[in-house]
Order: C-alpha cells, then structure tokens, then sequence
C-alpha cells in the first residue's frame, strides 16, 4: 500500500509492535536521525559501486547478529539503490521477510520504489542478479526532498520526464511551463508535488497490467538501454545517463521513420532546461559491448523502446548489429 505524503509517524502505525530492523543509507541516517524510527539499524553506502553482493552478504551476518526471524520487519530506507539492494536482502533472508520501503529520493519516490524489483549489479553490469518481491508498504515523505543536493533532485526529474514521453503529452506540457521546479519540491509546493504523484500513478497503472515485464512494462524502459550501458561506461548518476539515453532513443525513432524530428527537439530542449545532459560524452563503441548483457535481449536482438510522439511509445525488437549501426552513425548528431 502507498503512504503518499506520509510522515514519519506512519511508521510506528505500520510496524505493529513487531520486531524491527532498518537498513539504511549512512547519510539519510546522519541528517534525518531524529525523524527515523528508534529502532536497531544496518548502515549501508548508497552508491552504484557497494550495489553489489558483498553488501548483501553483509547485511545477511548483520541480521544473523541482530536475530532477525520470519516476525521480523525491515525499513528499507534510502535513495533507490538502497532500496534495491535493502528489499533485495529481506525478500531472500530466510526465504522472504516483510520490508517497508521509505524511499528518500526523488528517483526513489517516483520509480525504485514502484513495482517489486529489487536487485544487485554484478560484475559491473546494472541490475543483473534480482528478483521481484513486493514490499506491504511504501512510505513517501516529501520532507526528504528539502536535503537532496540538486544532482539528485535532476536525477528523478529525468525519470519523470521519461514517464511523460512514453505516456502522457500533457505532463510534458506541464513540465514544460514550469519554472524552478527543484526549488519548488524542495520548499513542497503543492503544484510541484502533484507531479510526483501523476509520474508514479502513470508507473503504478503499467506495472498492474504487467507486474513481470512480459509486455508493456517494457515500455518504462525507454532510455535504459543506452542509458545503462553509459552508466556502467563512465559511472555517471543515474538520471543523467537515463537522460542522454532518451535522446539517444529518440535519435533512432526519428531514423526508423516513427518519430517527427520536432518531438526529438522538444525533448532535447526540455532536458536541458532541467539541466541535464543530451548527447554522449564518449565514443559510442565504448557502450557498445553493454547491449550483450542487458536484460531485454534475446538471442541477438533487443526490445527497444521507441517514441511515435510524445506522449507514445511502442516495443520494437531490433537488432544488436542495427543498434550498432546507429551507435556508428549518431556521431552526425553530437
């Protein structure tokens, strides 16, 4: 169940007297400490590069020590890596205990925290070791923005951008005529956090039609395919990789025939008015051996997500060798 602009207090409501444990990004726990359950905590690092199973491994000795059993509840709470790596701990500790997650990014409230994947990077691919496992909570407290630095705030802005392209003009429209949106989410103003809610509610109306991505989940991976293999290429944040991806993804709507150029301007200008970065900052060959691993590919050939307009996105497999050809030839558009 969604908690949406919940307070703290709604924790204590949910926990029910049970047993607790908090896994936690050691920064969250330093500035909000005083609003978090006083409950006993695993620290974790918040970071692309401690995603990894080494961390789960050390979370599992810590809830050996700290006795956690099947009662046993976990507060997942973080940004959205946290969240991954948390939720990934609890749904495989001693088959599955229950975790609420409090995610406390903007990337973390309006996408990680929505629709049961959680996960680990391996060998310095994204998200390659997961599962699916629901937590019975999520608990949104917009009062975490007013701490996030403006790379993190951009970082989410990107995802709910991409919401907007693959399903919905009128929200790109509305990001398009707002003004200072950062500081408005940071001081909680009502307009710039209704934009939270219609992302997730566009992410939370595909994941029910689709919980496993056998169909039209697929679609809220627009951008990632490029996006993550410039992540793992160069290790910059989410968001901003996420956001090259979508040009880059748009780039080859325009050159299959689906996508007028305009619509790829639009994106390219609204983008870079939220600050974020719209063309590729190494040579494509460098992401090109990413495409083997990502997790949309079967055989030689990879789902990707592609626009016909704002607003509207379809599924087109394609193959590797094609997707190569147009990395060889975007050099025409940097």
């Amino acid at each position: 169940m969604f908690h949406s602009d919940a307070g703290m207090s709604t924790l204590k409501a949910l926990a029910k007297g049970r047993h607790q444990v908090m896994i936690v990004d050691e920064k969250v726990l330093r500035l909000h400490e005083h609003r978090l359950p006083p409950v006993q905590a695993i620290t974790i690092v918040g970071s692309e590069g401690k995603k990894t199973l080494e961390t789960v491994n050390g979370i599992y000795s810590q809830l050996t020590t700290m006795k956690a059993d099947r009662n046993t509840l976990i507060w997942c709470v973080g940004g959205g890596i946290t969240t991954d790596v948390a939720g990934f701990a609890a749904s495989t500790y001693m088959r599955g205990l229950a975790f609420i997650l409090v995610p406390t990014t903007l990337l973390g409230q309006v996408d990680a925290s929505i629709g049961g994947k959680c996960g680990v990077n391996f060998q310095g691919f994204k998200n390659l070791v997961g599962n699916f496992a629901h937590p019975t909570d999520v608990v949104l407290d917009h009062n975490f923005l007013q701490t996030l630095p403006d790379e993190e705030l951009r970082n989410g802005i990107a995802e709910m951008i991409k919401h907007a392209c693959i399903a919905d003009n009128k929200l790109f429209e509305r990001f398009e005529i707002l003004d200072d949106l950062s500081n408005q989410l940071k001081s909680g103003q009502k307009e710039a956090l209704s934009l939270i809610e219609q992302s997730i509610s566009i992410k939370i109306g595909i994941v029910i039609r689709d919980e496993r991505e056998g169909g039209k989940r697929k679609l809220l991976n627009f951008g990632h395919t490029f996006g993550h293999a410039i992540e793992a290429a160069i290790g910059i944040p989410h968001g901003y990789a996420i956001s090259i991806g979508m040009v880059m993804a748009a780039r080859l709507s325009e050159e299959l025939g689906l996508m007028r150029r305009s619509e790829t301007d639009r994106l390219i200008r609204l983008l870079t008015r939220y600050g974020l970065p719209v063309s590729l900052p190494i040579e494509t060959d460098k992401i090109s051996d990413a495409l083997w691993h990502d997790k949309k590919k079967n055989d030689n050939q990879i789902d990707m997500v592609l626009l016909t307009e704002i607003g509207k996105a379809q599924v087109v497999p394609l193959s590797i060798q094609r997707i190569r050809e147009f990395l060889h030839d975007l050099r025409k558009y940097q």
